[in-house]
């Protein structure tokens, strides 16, 4: 096993076990982690769901919890919130979870891996067009694309790719680099101070978890909508 050092950039360095080109990294080990507190959190905290009156604390955190996502997407999509909790949701709360363990001593965060920010940008990027599909057919989506004339087909293709790639590389890059300094305030600081930065980190990761996720739901809403407000 491989130590993690100040001068490794990206945890996807850190190899627990390789097999020829199959490699198993410390990103793949705590993106699993972080995947199975949540299928486990999320069996435990529903299995015993009522509509009483009465009901127990981890339900009453769910529901605010999940009343929180809807009121944010319907803000932001000005529109039936259902068709898109489950895929805004999940990003906020993998991102989130991600990143406020960096409290447990000795964990990484996933999204300090350009690879695991990139999947994420990626499934933005596909779920952008289904969501607009679904909503508005295939050629009401397609044809924003030649809008106000064909020659900007190329530039709107391009927007498409040029921001999957600030979201990959913003969430990598504000993860990335708070770790990094961590990492070296240990080494050359007294305890106290890196507890704050510790703190401040977990502000930090919460934020850019939410930020990605209302940018995507901003993208989604960009692609659901913009043929109705035009025929409104």
């Amino acid at each position: 096993m491989e130590i993690m050092s100040l001068s490794q950039i990206s945890p996807d360095e850190v190899i627990l076990w390789q097999w020829g080109f199959v490699k198993l990294t410390i990103t793949l080990v705590y993106t699993w982690l972080v995947m199975l507190i949540l299928v486990g959190g999320s069996w435990l905290v529903t299995r015993h769901v009522t509509s009483d009156v009465n009901i127990t604390r981890w339900q009453n955190l769910l529901e605010v919890v999940v009343g929180t996502i809807r009121n944010q997407i319907r803000d932001i999509g000005q529109d039936d919130p259902e068709p898109y909790i489950a895929f805004i949701g999940g990003l906020f709360l993998f991102i989130a979870l991600s990143n406020v363990l960096i409290i447990i001593p000795g964990y990484i965060a996933p999204t300090s891996s350009l690879n695991t920010t990139a999947a994420l940008a990626i499934s933005v990027f596909f779920a952008v067009p289904l969501y607009g599909i679904t909503r508005r057919g295939i050629k009401g989506y397609l044809s924003e694309y030649f809008q106000p004339t064909v020659l900007f087909f190329p530039f709107h293709v391009l927007g498409e790719f040029t921001r999957t790639l600030a979201l990959a590389i913003r969430l990598f890059g504000n993860i990335m680099s708070h770790d990094k300094i961590i990492a070296i305030l240990l080494v050359v600081t007294p305890l106290f101070f890196p507890i704050i930065m510790f703190a401040l980190g977990l502000l930090i990761g919460l934020v850019q978890a939410y930020i990605f996720s209302i940018l995507a739901m901003v993208y989604i809403a960009s692609a659901t909508q913009v043929h109705e407000e035009k025929g409104s």
